[in-house]
């Protein structure tokens, strides 16, 4: 998983640093909801780098927090629980935002519209397959949840978006072409999770 990649001796020093400000990991998690509501607000207005910048920064909070909590040993289950939830909200600010900014069209014969929900159900069924697995108790136990993986997870699913926010600066069919990419990996990432449950041996 990229995400982990992230988590260097770097970043510990830098949350070591941001702890020091005396924001909670919740704190910070709930901070990450400002800057995604900019970049809503920002796509709505047609400002592809402003949402691009913002969003890319509610992505840095993101892994702040997490640093923060196991840097200070303030990790937590209900804590993981909200950043969980905020996260979701994040990422429909995000769909929201694009959804807007690239308004009315079609591309292989589909509305923006129906790709967009294409996409969001993907991003759903990528963690609510693993979720309803671990409790119907087909995949028992973290490491047996963490081998379910697949294309395309949460922390990559934004950043080859980010990526298409960017590309989509010097011509906005780009970005099309990646949120419709995007499509494709993370619903195949969700039958890739469906898979391994039902071939899956406790």
């Amino acid at each position: 998983m990229l995400k982990a990649k992230f988590k260097s001796e770097q970043t510990d020093r830098l949350a070591g640093g941001l702890a020091a400000l005396g924001l909670s990991p919740n704190a910070w998690t709930m901070l990450s909801l400002v800057p995604a509501l900019g970049g809503m607000a920002a796509l709505m207005d047609g400002r592809l780098a402003w949402g691009l910048v913002l969003f890319a920064l509610s992505a840095f909070l993101d892994i702040v927090d997490g640093t923060v909590a196991r840097v200070t040993h303030q990790s937590t289950a209900k804590g993981a629980f909200l950043d969980g939830v905020v996260d979701r909200y994040v990422e429909l600010l995000l769909y929201l935002g694009l959804l807007f900014y690239l308004g009315r069209g079609e591309f292989l014969g589909l509305p923006y519209e129906a790709w967009f929900m294409l996409l969001f159900f993907g991003s759903l069924m990528t963690s609510f397959v693993r979720a309803y697995a671990d409790h119907r108790g087909v995949v028992k136990g973290e490491a047996e949840l963490k081998k379910m993986g697949g294309l395309l997870e949460r922390f990559e699913r934004l950043m080859l978006l980010y990526a298409g926010m960017f590309l989509g600066l010097f011509h906005t069919e780009w970005l099309v072409v990646v949120i419709v990419i995007t499509v494709v990996l993370a619903n195949a990432t969700a039958l890739q999770r469906i898979a391994f449950a039902i071939m899956h041996e406790n």
